[in-house]
């Protein structure tokens, strides 16, 4: 093995240096935002015409979305959320009987894209078309038990703006694993996450995300990825809208088949990730006026204790 000349030694204990301190101050510069976010924000109760919409994305999934559809709604039915629960489907481009399994299986609402836009492109068009007053979100694949989720949604509705499951909480159980080029490949994404744009969360990637609806409409109708980065690009607008987010643990079963494309589709989040950085630099996530006018759109001007017992 060709061994490294002392310059170059020197070099690379510099770059690994510099590279260090400056996470750290991109870290620390984001400590205030970490004290925002875990604190709950007093909000009146948020808008919708029923308790919960469920929303699906779904690409070639005729095999498992009528089972997908029916396990949601008896895992709600049983926590008690009655016939109050919206589930939406949102077919993305499917070439098969996504659609019409969804519909026959009980779905209240399918949207269907015409061409194959992406999961990011399927969550917004779900939650843009969703009327609960909290909206969640999970995989066809049902990695992550629907046995779990209304637990999610109790935490939003006791004051949260967002909920995330995180598979990196220590508390979190995985059942199944995923192949270890999937595990290695979503850990270096985390990580270039933090370094180019998050400084503080372990899993932005999880399937399961639940939000209040008037933080899910702020939040979706800025969100311009339409790609599995767009997790990412809702982690930033949470930051940069005063969001109040929780992470909590989740039981995690992964599923033996995948519509991910690990190579392809890490290297297209990638590149999203830096042209989210660049829109915010350019203002594209800016504000509007109509945008100032929601609840969510500013901070109260009270700030519950943080330790304080939810009721």
């Amino acid at each position: 093995m060709k061994r490294l000349r002392p310059d170059q030694i020197g070099a690379a204990l510099l770059a690994s240096i510099v590279t260090g301190y400056a996470i750290n101050r991109w870290q620390r510069g984001l400590s205030p935002l970490r004290a925002d976010l875990g604190r709950r924000l007093e909000r009146t109760e948020s808008p919708g015409l029923c308790r919960l919409s469920i929303v699906i994305p779904a690409y070639g999934e005729e095999a498992r979305i009528a089972t997908t559809v029916q396990s949601l709604r008896s895992a709600f039915e049983a926590a008690g959320f009655g016939a109050d629960v919206e589930i939406i489907v949102v077919d993305d481009g499917s070439l098969d009987r996504t659609a019409e399994f969804a519909k026959a299986s009980g779905a209240d609402v399918v949207v269907r894209h015409e061409v194959n836009r992406g999961k990011g492109a399927a969550i917004r068009s779900g939650v843009l078309a969703s009327n609960g007053r909290s909206i969640v979100f999970t995989d066809a694949d049902l990695s992550y038990s629907p046995d779990q989720m209304p637990a999610l949604v109790e935490l939003v509705e006791k004051g949260w703006d967002v909920v995330v499951g995180s598979r990196r909480h220590t508390e979190t159980t995985t059942l199944v694993r995923a192949k270890r080029i999937r595990e290695i490949g979503g850990r270096a994404i985390n990580l270039l996450t933090r370094v180019v744009l998050l400084g503080q969360y372990r899993d932005t990637q999880c399937g399961l995300k639940a939000f209040r609806s008037d933080a899910a409409r702020l939040i979706f109708s800025h969100t311009m990825v339409d790609g599995f980065a767009f997790d990412v690009e809702v982690f930033h607008l949470v930051e940069r809208y005063h969001l109040s987010l929780m992470e909590v643990p989740v039981t995690v079963a992964n599923a033996e088949t995948s519509t991910v494309r690990v190579v392809s589709d890490a290297l297209r989040l990638v590149r999203d990730l830096f042209l989210v950085r660049r829109w915010s630099v350019e203002g594209r996530y800016d504000l509007t006026a109509n945008d100032l006018l929601s609840p969510t759109g500013l901070q109260p001007a009270h700030t519950p204790d943080p330790d304080a017992p939810l009721h």
